[in-house]
């Protein structure tokens, strides 16, 4: 095994093409990193480098080297800080849909940390279809509970809403209004539509006039807010919105797919004060969410009291009006 100093000079000094530049990096003198160099390359037995008088030239071996060992001090690095953070204590790092994050728990956070200063809450990245990592304290997100490995306890129902603004809804007065609509879709969640669809009894999808594609439900959820058209949204990225009164539903429908929306955790971290206080917190928002739900007038399946096919289309404002 060659040394490890000496492969880290190497490395650092490919990357900059320069011992002096690499050396700043490493906090050692040029010279260090040189002779370092220099004695690495006498282990290997073949020349690393071609020294010209200005510059450093990496030889064939030496381009063939230095990206692996990039790739594998990176590694180390991310390593390390997967054990560090494994580690019970005041931080809490939570992984996250962007969507979930930014309109439903970002916005709550300032409660637990007005009641929890201790706690450091990091906040990362990780939507349903991306894998679980152990130097997350746990995370929040949609499936069916069911993780090999981890704790998942249940928050809220996975629900699904048709929204717009008012001025948009104003215009939907039956079903068959959406064709003249513009729909806003997510690339990879196109599926919502068609459950929609089938949710309010129609036998085949709408033909819009006119659609709008996002990658993200970050952007489609903005693309509602700002009047582009007719979104379909989980209830916990809209709630706010909709409380007040900047969208209003469509169709009051829930649409579990069989899923939830769930806290997990693995079992060892059970004890780990940090999480047991996000846990007890997370826990209570959620009691609000569901509460949320109800104020919302949103039903457990489709009724007549929803959506009256002949008569039209009620918004939720007008389903709630007296």
């Amino acid at each position: 095994m060659p040394s490890l100093n000496g492969l880290r000079a190497f490395e650092a000094t490919g990357r900059h093409g320069s011992f002096k530049a690499a050396a700043e990096e490493l906090n050692v003198t040029q010279t260090a990193v040189s002779h370092m160099v220099r004695l690495l390359e006498e282990a290997l037995g073949f020349a690393l480098f071609r020294r010209h008088a200005n510059r450093l030239e990496l030889t064939d071996q030496g381009r063939a080297f230095q990206p692996g060992l990039t790739d594998a001090f990176d590694a180390i690095a991310r390593l390390s800080e997967q054990v560090v953070a494994m580690q019970a204590g005041p931080v809490l790092t939570v992984g996250v849909a962007p969507t979930l994050a930014l309109h439903w728990l970002i916005p709550r956070l300032t409660s637990f940390n007005r009641n929890h200063p201790d706690v450091e809450v990091r906040v990362a990245t990780g939507g349903a279809m991306l894998p679980l990592r152990d130097d997350w304290t746990c995370t929040v997100r949609r499936g069916m509970g069911s993780w090999p490995g981890y704790t998942a306890e249940e928050l809220f129902p996975s629900t699904l809403v048709a929204v717009c603004t008012p001025a948009i809804a104003a215009s939907l007065l039956h079903p068959r209004d959406l064709r003249a609509a513009t729909l806003i879709v997510v690339s990879h969640l196109r599926e919502q539509w068609t459950w929609l669809f089938e949710a309010i009894g129609l036998s085949a999808p709408i033909q819009p006039a006119n659609h709008v594609s996002f990658e993200s439900s970050v952007m489609a959820i903005q693309a509602a807010l700002d009047g582009v058209g007719v979104a379909v949204a989980q209830l916990p990225y809209v709630s706010e919105a909709l409380v007040a009164g900047r969208l209003v539903t469509l169709f009051p429908i829930v649409d579990r797919k069989y899923e939830g929306w769930y806290l997990a955790y693995r079992p060892i971290r059970e004890k780990d004060p940090a999480l047991l206080a996000f846990r007890n917190w997370l826990h209570g928002e959620a009691e609000l969410q569901r509460q949320v739900h109800k104020r919302l007038g949103l039903a457990q399946s489709l009724s007549a009291s929803t959506i009256d096919l002949k008569g039209g289309l009620k918004t939720e404002a007008q389903h709630r009006a007296p």
